[in-house]
């Protein structure tokens, strides 16, 4: 049987509707939510066999997509070494091996890594991982004398942590364990663990506990409880190990309390109640809270305010906030400070001294040299420190770690990331332009494209990726992946459009709730721009979003389905009414802020208007690669099954529709790096595929 002639699964239709707000919203589909139904899974099976079978003339080209990939990846490698607490901590990679291990070497006073001890493993990753088709670590954290790992691990997919404890000293773990862990972080006497907890339905973290070291679980006790919906815990640290910090935050709105480190069985004291709509994050130095708040502006400031009395009626002002130039983050140390902003939608650092009388002084910016990058904090754990380790990349650079002199004002490079197999940055050219909206708001764009290949008249090949939700600053970094597309002669843009973050809370803020429309609008003028404008042929654009960005890739299908020729279309959130509806689901509630809450009528019939599950319409479709995986926790497999299964019963054309489903991984797919670089490979070679490139 030819591919062509292959017929895709149907699933039965069992047409239920419910009346909301005088409205008739129809789920046909909605048996497919029953996760352990025979007729489930066997709907699934069959969805995985025939893309397969449709995708089976492609199995040639995935391998040397594949192969490709792989040449450009330094298989055996290690991370840039970080001091802690007199270690040297490093991750390592090694050729043949899955996931990675955390190693370490002992700092001899105060000699350099050369000089360090030998090198001791912490965890092997791919130990952990033997005999589990999945495994991921959640977090780690070293009790403040060196010798005891607290870490977590999920082997499903669902984000499910176990909470572990290892004996360094014996590389063995204790007994000591906790289920459906979040946060988690040891107080000073290296004996008491706090961690925080996810409700089993819901999997919003909303307890705290304390921890014993050597007592069972249920002798745990609640620290905490935060009964608000919308808000989940997080338990941290200042940087300079004093206080242990636990906030409770929204999408919009958060509170922190304070205590200790060295008095584990005190209180958690409040700094300041919460304020809908006010944000702070907290750091200490020298008994001071530095506290970076949106309290006069969307655009933070820091303020600051004493220990004994942190209150907001007692917040000085420490460094004003600057119209124009949001204040991402800040990272504090003994004698200077970081300021992460963003200025026309790109990262900025910039050094502050503290002055004698604890003042900051001149901000000394870090110079970055291309037209479109990504920079932030690398690992910074020391607190009394003289230099600061930054991150640099762009679409054409590698991955670099620095570290600056405050006092020269120079930075050293410690690593850049080594690309084998004839990489020269020097073949690709990076670009960052602007299109008008259709409501005239300016939106940029980063572009990559090999410089041989590249043609601005119109006839190479575009591909254009894009989020836009939750305030996330689409990073533009290198990816060694990538190059199997460039030196195709793809042309690559990313585009940062409203609901994203690159221009602060504000672009977040013009691209969510009931201006949400702005979001696809935003990528279909960016899709327009660069067809006009000759960065890509109008019959050969192919398009690719996630999560979020499966929300954006179904809503311009359904806008202007004429516009595109392929959609990778990962996790989406595509069936928006019916999950925003139970809130029972993970995250509904807390996201009424992000998407609004469809119980209120206006906010149902803005919502009901862009969900791509509920405006599907007959018509020709673009060919279209869907993908999930069964135990997603953050959007439900039975979204982008139900979106498939429906589509298929109207698109009248007849490009591919495939729905590929892994079973025993989670939102972020598979766990393993050779796993997932053949799940990359997968992508191209549709992509290629349906675009006419090597095929």
């Amino acid at each position: 049987m030819t591919e062509n002639a292959l017929k895709p699964p149907v699933a039965r239709r069992e047409p239920k509707t419910i009346e909301i707000h005088g409205t008739q919203l129809l789920d046909e589909y909605g048996w497919m939510r029953d996760k352990t139904s025979p007729e489930v899974l066997e709907n699934l099976a069959a969805e995985n066999a025939y893309t397969d079978a449709a995708m089976k003339s492609t199995t040639d080209l995935q391998a040397k997509l594949y192969a490709e990939m792989l040449s450009h990846i330094k298989e055996t490698d290690e991370s840039v070494p970080y001091r802690k607490s007199g270690w040297f901590y490093l991750l390592r990679t090694v050729e043949g091996l899955q996931y990675p291990i955390h190693c370490r070497r002992e700092a001899l006073g105060d000699r350099s890594l050369a000089e360090a001890g030998p090198e001791v493993t912490l965890l092997d990753v791919n130990r952990l991982a033997e005999g589990q088709a999945f495994m991921a670590v959640g977090g780690m954290a070293i009790s403040p004398d060196g010798w005891l790992l607290a870490y977590s691990t999920d082997n499903t997919g669902f984000r499910q942590y176990t909470l572990h404890i290892r004996d360094l000293r014996t590389n063995q773990d204790l007994a000591d364990h906790a289920e459906r862990v979040g946060s988690f972080e040891w107080a000073a006497d290296g004996r008491t663990l706090f961690y925080t907890t996810e409700d089993e339905v819901t999997k919003r973290h909303d307890h705290l506990f304390r921890h014993m070291l050597g007592e069972p679980q249920g002798s745990d006790v609640i620290v905490f409880h935060e009964p608000d919906e919308r808000f989940n815990l997080g338990l941290g640290k200042t940087r300079d190990t004093r206080y242990l910090i636990l906030e409770a935050g929204s999408h919009t709105t958060s509170e922190s309390r304070f205590l200790p480190a060295s008095d584990p069985l005190g209180e958690f004291k409040l700094i300041a109640p919460r304020i809908d709509d006010q944000e702070y994050s907290v750091d200490h130095r020298d008994g001071l809270f530095y506290i970076r708040v949106n309290d006069t502006g969307e655009n933070f400031r820091i303020v600051t305010a004493r220990v004994d009395n942190p209150g907001r009626e007692q917040w000085a002002e420490f460094l004003p906030e600057e119209k124009q130039v949001p204040l991402e983050d800040f990272d504090l140390f003994q004698t200077f400070f970081v300021t992460s902003t963003r200025r026309e939608g790109l990262p900025v650092l910039e050094v502050y001294h503290f002055l004698e009388d604890g003042s900051p002084g001149k901000p000394q910016p870090i110079a970055f040299p291309e037209p479109t990058y990504t920079a932030g904090g690398s690992a910074n754990p020391e607190f009394d420190t003289k230099v600061f380790r930054y991150s640099y990349q762009s679409l054409v650079s590698p991955a670099s770690v620095y570290e600056y002199d405050p006092a020269t004002g120079t930075s050293i490079l410690l690593k850049q990331q080594d690309v084998p197999g004839g990489f020269d940055p020097a073949l690709y050219a990076s670009e960052r332009v602007w299109v008008t909206a259709e409501d005239g708001v300016r939106v940029p764009i980063s572009l990559v494209y090999k410089r041989a290949s590249f043609h601005r008249d119109g006839t190479n090949p575009l591909y254009l990726y894009g989020y836009g939700s939750y305030g996330y600053a689409l990073p533009v970094g290198f990816s060694a992946t990538r190059l199997v597309l460039l030196d195709r002669g793809v042309v690559i843009a990313y585009a940062h459009i409203r609901g994203g973050g690159e221009m602060g809370d504000a672009w977040h803020d013009a691209g969510k709730m009931m201006v949400k429309r702005a979001t696809f609008q935003d990528f279909v003028s960016a899709t327009e721009h660069l067809v006009h404008e000759g960065y890509g042929a109008k019959d050969r654009v192919a398009i690719e979003g996630g999560s979020a960005g499966g929300l954006l890739m179904g809503a311009v299908v359904n806008l202007r389905p004429d516009l595109f020729r392929v959609v990778l279309s990962h996790v989406p959130f595509v069936d928006v009414m019916n999950t925003m509806l139970d809130a029972t689901l993970p995250l509904t509630v807390a996201e009424y802020e992000e998407w609004g809450n469809p119980n209120e009528a206006e906010a149902f019939a803005y919502m009901r208007s862009y969900s791509p599950y509920d405006n599907l319409a007959p018509g020709p479709y673009p060919a279209m690669l869907v993908k999930t995986s069964l135990n997603d926790s953050q959007v439900m497999y039975w979204e982008p099954a139900k979106y498939v299964a429906r589509l298929r019963t109207i698109k009248t054309n007849d490009t591919p529709l495939l729905l590929h489903i892994n079973m025993d991984a989670g939102h972020g797919g598979a766990s393993g790096r050779y796993d997932y670089l053949k799940e990359i490979a997968f992508d191209d070679a549709f992509l290629l595929r349906e675009l006419g490139i090597e095929y």
